[in-house]
C-alpha cells in the first residue's frame, strides 16, 4: 500500500538526522536505501526495523545527516607544525614537489580537528528516527487500507448480486429450453405420421433431453461455494490484521468458481454474468496483492 512517513532526531553534538519513508504497492517487501556516509553503519539496524514492521510494499528510505551549524573556529597554528615539518622533509627527498598552500594546510588542520559523532550514538538516534517515521508510515498505510477495504466490500456486494441473479436465471433457462424441445418434438411428431415410433417414446425422449440440459447447466454448487467465499472475505476484512496471503487464496477460489460458471453457461444471460464476475474478481485481485 502507498504511504509516507518522516521524522527528525538530534544528536548530542547538535547534528540532525532526517529520515523519509515512502511506500508504493508491491506484492513483496522491497527496500531501497539512500543514505549519507555518516549513516552507512546504521543501515542494517534500519533495515531490521522496517522488516519487523512491514510485510509488503516497495519502500524507499531516504536519510539526510545535517552537521551542526556553528561559527568556524580559528585553526590552531601549533597543529600545523607536524604537517609543515613533514612537507619540508618530503620536498627534501623530492625537490620537484610543490609546497603546501595556506588553504591546503587549513583544510588538513580542520579535518584533523573535526569532531566526529560517535557511531553508536548515530545508530541509536537513527533507529529512534526510523521507528517514528515507520509509525507515521503505518498510519498512512492504514488510511489506504480503509480505502481498499471499502473498495473490496463494494466488489463483494456486486459479485453477490450477480450470483443471486444467476441463481434466478437457471430455472428460467431450463423452462425456455424445455419449451424449445417441446416445439421441436411437436414438429417431429407432425412429420412422423404413420411412423413406427410411438408418441410416448418421443415424449420420453423429450423429457430426457430436458433433464439432461438442466443437469448440464446446474450451477447451484458453484454458486453456493461462491457465496461461502464471499462471506469468508467479509469476515476477514472485518477481522483485520495480516490478511494478504489468505485473501490471495480466496480470490483464486473465486476465479475457479467463475470459470466453472462460465463453462456451464448454456444461456446467454449466464455467460454475461460469468464475464461480469471475472471482471470484478480481477479488480479485487489487483488490490489484494497490495494488502499485507
Amino acid at each position: 500500500m502507498t504511504g509516507y512517513g518522516q521524522n527528525s532526531a538530534q544528536l548530542s553534538s547538535g547534528a540532525k538526522i532526517h529520515i523519509e519513508l515512502r511506500s508504493v504497492n508491491s506484492r513483496f517487501l522491497d527496500i531501497a536505501f539512500r543514505l549519507p556516509e555518516e549513516l552507512r553503519g546504521a543501515e542494517a539496524a534500519m533495515r531490521q526495523s522496517i522488516t519487523q514492521t512491514l510485510r509488503r510494499g516497495k519502500i524507499d528510505c531516504r536519510a539526510v545527516f545535517e552537521a551542526p551549524q556553528s561559527a568556524p573556529a580559528m585553526p590552531d597554528a601549533s597543529a600545523a607544525a607536524p604537517l609543515l615539518a613533514f612537507d619540508a622533509a618530503l620536498r627534501a627527498l623530492a625537490p620537484h614537489l610543490a609546497p603546501l598552500s595556506v588553504g591546503e594546510v587549513l583544510r588538513f588542520i580542520g579535518s584533523a580537528q573535526e569532531d566526529h559523532a560517535d557511531a553508536a550514538e548515530i545508530a541509536q538516534v537513527a533507529s529512534l528516527a526510523i521507528q517514528q517515521a515507520l509509525t507515521a508510515l503505518v498510519a498512512a498505510r492504514a488510511l489506504e487500507g480503509d480505502r481498499l477495504r471499502t473498495l473490496l466490500l463494494d466488489r463483494i456486494e456486486q459479485i453477490g448480486r450477480h450470483a443471486a441473479r444467476a441463481r434466478e436465471i437457471v430455472p428460467l433457462a431450463v423452462e425456455r429450453q424445455q419449451a424449445r424441445f417441446t416445439a421441436r418434438w411437436e414438429e417431429a411428431l407432425a412429420a412422423l405420421t404413420g411412423a413406427e415410433t410411438s408418441v410416448e417414446t418421443l415424449n420420453d425422449r423429450r423429457l430426457q433431453e430436458a433433464a439432461s440440459f438442466a443437469i448440464r447447466i446446474d450451477v447451484a454448487e458453484e454458486l453456493d461455494r461462491l457465496q461461502a467465499h464471499l462471506q469468508t472475505l467479509r469476515d476477514l476484512l472485518a477481522q483485520g490484521g495480516e490478511l494478504g496471503k489468505r485473501l490471495d487464496f480466496l480470490i483464486q477460489e473465486l476465479h475457479r468458481e467463475a470459470n466453472t460458471l462460465g463453462s456451464k453457461s448454456a444461456a446467454l444471460e449466464l455467460s454475461e454474468i460469468a464475464l461480469e464476475l471475472k471482471v470484478l474478481i480481477e479488480q479485487m485481485r489487483e488490490q489484494v496483492q497490495n494488502i499485507e
